[in-house]
């Protein structure tokens, strides 16, 4: 399950959704969230999910790491869809004990895990085909017309950015001190789901010792090579809105208007 996660990590290529602007693909993803919980009908869902499909083949991004993104959140789709079809009320279609499943409620349960779905699995693809400088980049430009507010939009975007990139590198430290304590007789895999998580607390120590030994030499890093924020800094590579970048904006804008209307 470790292996599964696939937010903050990056494919580097060559794709044409690896070449568009940062912003477009920010302001798409975010787009895409928001008509994703505005929908109501089956048909709005499929052309989201045809959007989603039609990002993967172009970001020639492999359909099976889509899926096993999925893993991590199993249990909490699984548990969205119980809670929703026992909660909501309705009329009754089958009695499972005191509680009764409605049939408005499994509606309901199937709109919300599709939109889980489709949430992970779209937001999954903006930083597998976006490098984090260029994240960075991205959410610094959006962010910079709220600086006259005092919002410091370089330092936001590079908090973001450093936390979505070390997702994928906690995991790894996790899995490692994991396979550590199992060498010397650790279970973690058997008994209930209650002991199984129990297990787990003493990992906690010295994933926060990594993480904390992680941000220090970070830090010492960055400052080796004279960082003090974004006052006066000069950029390598400018941000250009180019010809792709309006024609993946014209598409987005056409099939989010084509799923509203549907």
């Amino acid at each position: 399950m470790l292996k599964s996660i696939t937010i903050g990590q990056y494919i580097p290529g060559e794709s044409i959704i690896h070449r568009l602007d940062p912003r477009t693909k920010i302001l798409g993803t975010l787009g895409y969230v928001v008509i994703l919980f505005v929908l109501r009908g089956p048909a709005g869902y499929a052309v989201m999910a045809g959007i989603t499909a039609a990002v993967a083949l172009l970001g020639r991004i492999p359909v099976r790491m889509l899926l096993r993104g999925l893993r991590p959140v199993l249990i909490i789709i699984l548990f969205t869809i119980v809670l929703n079809m026992v909660m909501t009320p309705g009329e009754t279609v089958y009695q499972l004990g005191p509680l009764d499943v409605t049939d408005e409620g499994i509606v309901q349960a199937a709109t919300m895990s599709i939109r889980v779905i489709l949430l992970i699995m779209t937001t999954s693809m903006l930083t597998l085909t976006t490098a984090p400088i260029d994240l960075t980049d991205g959410i610094e430009y959006l962010l910079g017309p709220f600086r006259r507010l005092g919002v410091p939009a370089h330092e936001l975007a590079m908090m973001m950015t450093i936390a979505l990139r070390f997702i994928p590198t906690l995991v790894d430290e996790l899995e490692r001190i994991m396979k550590a304590q199992m060498a010397r007789g650790a279970d973690f895999d058997t008994g209930s789901f209650l002991d199984r998580a129990k297990s787990m607390i003493p990992l906690l120590g010295p994933l926060f010792i990594s993480a904390f030994r992680r941000a220090d030499d970070l830090a010492l890093a960055m400052e080796a090579r004279c960082y003090r924020g974004g006052e006066g800094r000069t950029r390598y590579k400018v941000l250009k809105v180019s010809t792709p970048d309006f024609w993946a904006g014209a598409f987005l804008v056409c099939t989010f208007g084509a799923a509203l209307w549907v």
